[in-house]
């Protein structure tokens, strides 16, 4: 009998192999049954270790596909360590962004702070805790505080009174009349004291996220950034996440140690920041904006929201929009 060369054997399919092996060895021996049940089992044994191999050099070569330096790169710049936001967190932030809570004119500006994109790469959970440093009007509070109203807990970090008697500051009383018009939405007010003086505004390693939209430039204004920044290490958790946006400068123009302009280079952020001990873990583009020439004479806040120039070239500076921004994604070890 004139036996056909059985088919090469194909990694990707060990089944084909097998089945190769067991028709063949029932070919060869049908005309004598004893001889072609021992030599069955034999076979059978033969075409299973064969399909083991071919299993193996399947892994092998699915292995191999993974280890390529793309996917190496890729794999370097993902931190496996730092949270990642669920779906149930997600929903709840779109359930947060369509409250009638928030007013249009808010609304308005998500085109250009892009809270679901910022706070999703930050890695935001319902169930943290998550202090909001300096949140001016309460912008982002309107959003973070029913997130984590239920499950969570939220506290904005406001400079403490001057005295027991001081007045609250305009920032405070609009971000207190906010909580109490919409108490059901956004819960209970919760504020940490955070300043130039504080030593303390949390629990050490207590705090598993903090969040500061817009700030850094203020402290380094005020000489007080690394205050700042060894403030909030001391009250993550190791493993807290810390998110920070502000105003990107142009990486031409030498950094002003004051950022009298409102912006703040990239590259002298992230230094300013592991000087305090927390290590980069991400960089998003989110909210870059490519129109952002960065050179007006009023420094940032030419720019909408808060239009400086009033009506002069007011068009113009609308058409630009908001500024173009860093956001980055630190975590204390």
């Amino acid at each position: 009998m004139k036996l056909r060369s059985a088919p090469p054997a194909r990694p990707d399919r060990p089944e084909a192999v097998v089945g190769v092996a067991a028709r063949v060895a029932g070919k060869f021996h049908m005309n004598n049954p004893r001889r072609f049940m021992r030599a069955r089992h034999r076979n059978t044994l033969r075409a299973l270790l064969l399909g083991i191999a071919a299993l193996g050099c399947a892994a092998a070569a699915a292995a191999a596909a993974f280890d390529t330096p793309g996917a190496g790169a890729a794999a370097a710049r993902t931190d496996h360590a730092a949270p990642t936001t669920d779906a149930a967190t997600l929903k709840l932030i779109d359930v947060a962004l369509a409250g009638e809570h928030r007013s249009a004119q808010n609304k308005a500006r998500d085109v250009y702070r892009h809270p679901r994109q910022t706070l999703q790469f930050f890695g935001l959970r319902g169930n943290q805790s998550v202090i909001e440093i300096a949140p001016g009007g309460g912008w982002y509070t309107e959003i973070l505080a029913p997130v984590l109203k239920d499950h969570g807990h939220y506290a904005a970090g406001v400079a403490p009174p001057k005295s027991a008697d001081a007045e609250d500051s305009a920032s405070m009383k609009a971000l207190k009349e906010k909580f109490a018009q919409a108490a059901q939405v956004l819960g209970t007010l919760h504020t940490v004291p955070f300043g130039p003086d504080v030593t303390e505004m949390a629990p050490p390693g207590s705090v598993d996220m903090i969040l500061t939209f817009r700030n850094l430039h203020n402290w380094m204004g005020g000489a007080w950034a690394d205050k700042a920044l060894a403030l909030m290490f001391k009250a993550l958790k190791p493993g807290g996440i810390l998110g920070v946006t502000d105003h990107r400068g142009n990486p031409s123009v030498p950094q002003d140690p004051k950022a009298r302009s409102g912006y703040v280079n990239q590259d002298y952020a992230i230094k300013l920041i592991e000087a305090a001990g927390f290590k980069l873990v991400g960089q998003s583009e989110v909210n870059a904006n490519p129109k952002d020439t960065k050179d007006y004479a009023q420094g940032v806040w030419t720019l909408p929201p808060t239009l400086t120039l009033g009506e002069k070239d007011r068009d113009k500076y609308l058409n630009i929009g908001e500024s173009d921004r860093f956001t980055l994604k630190f975590r204390k070890p």
